[in-house]
């Protein structure tokens, strides 16, 4: 059976399959997933954080200390635009519609959407069609992969505080992987080739935090929400991404999605504000729903990009023939 070549067939589906197995398993047979031991340790959502954080540290690894500027350039631009339509889109809703948002979409799940980032699915893609740097960059974009971009574009408004601590913990194994990297040429070596089978374990994990039935039961409100992160986020990003990085524009595209980790984000929002709690079951459904979405079209969306402007694909498949 082929199956790795047969997934690899489908856009981001090395992030895509894995996620949705997970979900399916998580709706229809949690009961597995709760058997303790190395099987919920591995298998389910609370495997999630530590798999994305050694996948961070494998990222890290490649990035080499001389191509750092670059790097960090790529990932500032991008991260700062993220930020930037987040809270923008955040703060327009908010003063014509008020914090309950327009059609039934509330402005905690649109910031919290905007925000974040599936960091794991951004590094398939780039895996694909990008370079080191792209990996690279990583170190920067994977402070969008929790609550904290959330709060802090919320935070703005005086509705929460970031401690500096916990961006240190969100961007420390990237960091951890880069030292190891660039000490010893064979570390470097061996931690990049985790990179691309940890993608599918922590897919899984993500996908086993997500209930199929809820997403459902989020309907329509959910899957528009994902569509604006595409559109209202990712055009912004690809448009930044080609104007300032002079680059084709796939890896800002390949940005416009929503974490599997921003389904917690509007419970972390109403810890720093409990006026926000009220909205938090609902959009807490409506991000699970985003998070399947974007996790569907954004690899469609960056193949698009890839296509019409170029990737670092194309240079290496032009050379290898």
């Amino acid at each position: 059976m082929r199956i790795l070549s047969n997934v690899k067939k489908i856009p981001g589906g090395v992030m895509v399959v894995p996620l949705l197995l997970g979900a399916i398993v998580n709706t229809f047979f949690s009961q597995i997933l709760d058997m303790g031991g190395y099987m919920t340790g591995v298998f389910s959502n609370k495997g999630a954080q530590s798999l994305v954080g050694v996948s961070f540290l494998f990222a890290g690894s490649q990035l080499k200390i001389r191509s750092a500027p670059e790097a960090i350039k790529r990932g500032s631009v991008l991260l700062a635009m993220k930020f930037v339509t987040g809270i923008v889109v955040g703060l327009l809703a908010a003063k014509f519609f008020g914090m309950g948002g327009f059609l039934g979409i509330s402005v905690v799940a649109l910031v919290s959407a905007l925000t974040s980032g599936n960091g794991g699915l951004y590094m398939a893609l780039v895996s694909e069609y990008g370079d080191d740097e792209d990996l690279g960059a990583m170190g920067v974009l994977s402070i969008k992969s929790g609550p904290f971009m959330a709060l802090v574009a919320l935070g703005s408004s005086g509705m929460a505080s970031i401690p500096v601590s916990a961006l240190i913990a969100a961007i420390a194994p990237m960091v951890v992987g880069v030292i190891l990297g660039n000490l010893d040429e064979d570390l470097r070596k061996l931690l990049g080739k985790g990179i691309e089978p940890i993608i599918p374990c922590f897919a899984f994990t993500l996908g086993a935090g997500v209930n199929l039935i809820n997403v459902l039961h989020g309907g329509l409100a959910g899957v528009f929400l994902g569509i604006i992160v595409i559109v209202a986020g990712g055009i912004p990003i690809v448009i930044a991404d080609r104007l300032f990085c002079k680059r084709p524009g796939y890896a800002g595209a390949a940005t416009a999605s929503s974490a599997g980790i921003s389904i917690a984000t509007p419970a972390a929002i109403a810890l720093a504000d409990p006026t926000m709690q009220q909205y938090v079951p609902v959009a807490t459904v409506q991000l699970a729903a985003a998070v399947l979405v974007t996790a569907v079209l954004v690899p469609v969306f960056t193949k698009f990009i890839a296509k019409r402007y170029g990737s670092e694909k194309d240079k290496r498949e032009a050379v290898a023939a």
